[in-house]
C-alpha cells in the first residue's frame, strides 16, 4: 500500500514542530493564508493575507482551474510579505475516510504501520492501491493491552493536487490535514479564552475560589461555518464533534440578490459586496431581510441539533466565515437563539506582528478559522 504519495503524506511526521509554516485554506470562494510565530502558549500572527476566487475554481474543496488557482495563491504569498515556503494545507472532509482502530499496545512502528494498513483496507471505499493512508495514537484503549488509532485516507489524485498546487505556487507542502480538524483545532482556543474569561469571573464573584467548575470550562460551543453556498453546524466541545448538520444557505445567496437588484455579473457583485462598496441601489432593506432570514436559519437548525444529539444547551454560539461579519447578524443571532454570539476571532489573545495592522486581523478573523487551524500545525509535534 506504500506509494511515494503516502510517503509525502507520512513526511512530516516526527519533525520538530518550530521550523516556520504557513496555513493555507482554499476556500470555494477566496484562498486564505496565515502565519503564526512565537510559541504555543503566546503565538504572534506574523503575516496574512487572501485573494478572492472567480466561481467555479474550486468545487466543494476540489481545484477546478488548477492554474488560477495556483495564481491565486502566489499573489497570497507575496501580498503576505512572507519568506517562508512550508506550507500546511487541508482536504475537505467529504475526500476523506476517517476510521478509529484498536490494535495492541506496544508493537514497534513498522508493525503499527503494517497493522494499520491491513486493517484499514476493510474500510476503504475504493481500492487500496488508490489510497494514501496516516493515523496517529489516540492513547489506550477500553481494554486492557490495546491502543485507540485514528487512521485516516484519501485517494492518491486528490492527495497529488494538493501538492502540485502547493509546487506551482513556488510552495513545499508538509502538512496535509482535514479541513474540520483544522476549524476545531482554532475553535479549541477561542473556547479556552471564554473558559478563562469565566473563570475570572468566577474569581472575581467569589475570592478564594478555585475557578475550576466555571461554567465554560467543560461547555460546548455551537459554530456555525457560513460558506458560500452552504453552512455547516458543529456543536463541539474542545475537539469533540457532539452534533453536524449541513445547511443549504450561504452568502452567496445575498451576492444573487445583489447581482438581481443592480443588474451586475456575479463575480462583480460579489467583489462589490466583499469590499463594502455596495451601489446606492442596494436598500438597506434587502440586507436586512437576508441578515433575518439567515439568523433565523441558524437558530432553528440548532433547536434540532439540540433535540437530535446529546447537547441541549452551550456556553455560546460562534459565527465564522466572511459572511458572519454581515451588520447585524452576530446581534440577530443573539436574539434569535438566546446565547452569546460572537464572530470567530481565532486570533484572539495573540500578539501581531509589524505586518498585521491589528485592525485587519479582527476584520478578516471570521474567515481565517481553518487558515489559523492549519498554522497552529507548527506547534504540534
Amino acid at each position: 500500500m506504500k506509494s511515494e504519495v503516502q510517503a509525502w503524506l507520512h513526511r512530516w511526521r516526527g519533525k520538530a514542530a518550530c521550523p516556520p509554516l504557513l496555513g493555507l485554506d482554499l476556500g470555494d470562494t477566496s484562498v486564505r493564508l496565515v502565519e503564526l510565530g512565537g510559541t504555543p502558549q503566546q503565538p504572534v500572527l506574523e503575516h496574512l493575507a487572501h485573494e478572492t476566487l472567480d466561481k467555479g475554481w474550486m468545487n466543494d474543496g476540489q481545484i477546478e482551474a488548477f492554474d488560477a488557482v495556483a495564481e491565486a495563491v502566489r499573489r497570497a504569498v507575496q501580498h503576505s510579505g512572507t519568506r517562508t515556503r512550508r506550507v500546511a494545507l487541508a482536504l475537505p472532509a467529504s475526500s476523506v475516510v476517517t476510521q478509529r482502530l484498536r490494535l495492541p499496545a506496544g508493537l514497534p512502528e513498522r508493525a503499527l504501520e503494517l497493522q494499520v494498513a491491513a486493517e484499514a483496507q476493510q474500510h476503504l471505499p475504493f481500492a487500496a492501491d488508490e489510497a494514501c493512508l496516516d493515523f496517529c495514537v489516540l492513547g489506550p484503549a477500553a481494554a486492557a493491552g490495546e491502543v485507540e488509532v485514528l487512521v485516516a485516507a484519501a485517494r492518491q489524485d486528490r492527495v497529488q493536487d494538493r501538492q502540485g498546487l502547493a509546487e506551482a505556487a513556488g510552495l513545499e507542502a508538509v502538512v496535509l490535514d482535514m479541513a474540520s480538524h483544522a476549524a476545531h483545532r482554532a475553535l479549541a482556543r477561542i473556547a479556552a479564552v471564554w473558559a478563562a474569561e469565566d473563570q475570572a469571573a468566577v474569581l472575581q464573584a467569589a475570592p478564594g475560589s478555585s475557578g475550576q467548575d466555571g461554567p465554560g470550562g467543560a461547555m460546548p460551543l455551537a459554530l456555525f461555518e457560513i460558506g458560500a453556498f452552504s453552512t455547516t453546524l458543529k456543536l463541539l466541545r474542545g475537539e469533540e464533534l457532539l452534533h453536524e448538520r449541513d445547511l443549504p444557505v450561504g452568502g452567496a445567496q445575498l451576492t444573487r440578490l445583489i447581482a438581481r437588484q443592480c443588474g451586475l455579473g456575479f463575480e462583480e457583485a460579489e467583489r462589490l459586496k466583499r469590499a463594502g462598496t455596495l451601489p446606492e441601489a442596494i436598500t438597506p432593506e434587502l440586507q436586512a431581510g437576508f441578515v433575518d432570514g439567515l439568523a433565523q436559519e441558524l437558530a432553528r437548525a440548532l433547536q434540532i441539533g439540540f433535540t437530535s444529539s446529546p447537547c441541549h444547551h452551550v456556553r455560546g454560539v460562534v459565527l465564522a466565515g466572511a459572511t458572519a461579519a454581515l451588520p447585524g447578524l452576530q446581534v440577530r443571532v443573539g436574539q434569535l437563539t438566546g446565547f452569546e454570539t460572537r464572530l470567530a476571532n481565532p486570533f484572539e489573545a495573540m500578539s501581531f506582528g509589524p505586518a498585521v495592522p491589528a485592525a485587519r486581523a479582527l476584520r478578516e478573523a471570521p474567515g481565517c478559522l481553518k487558515a489559523c487551524g492549519l498554522a497552529l500545525r507548527r506547534f504540534l509535534p
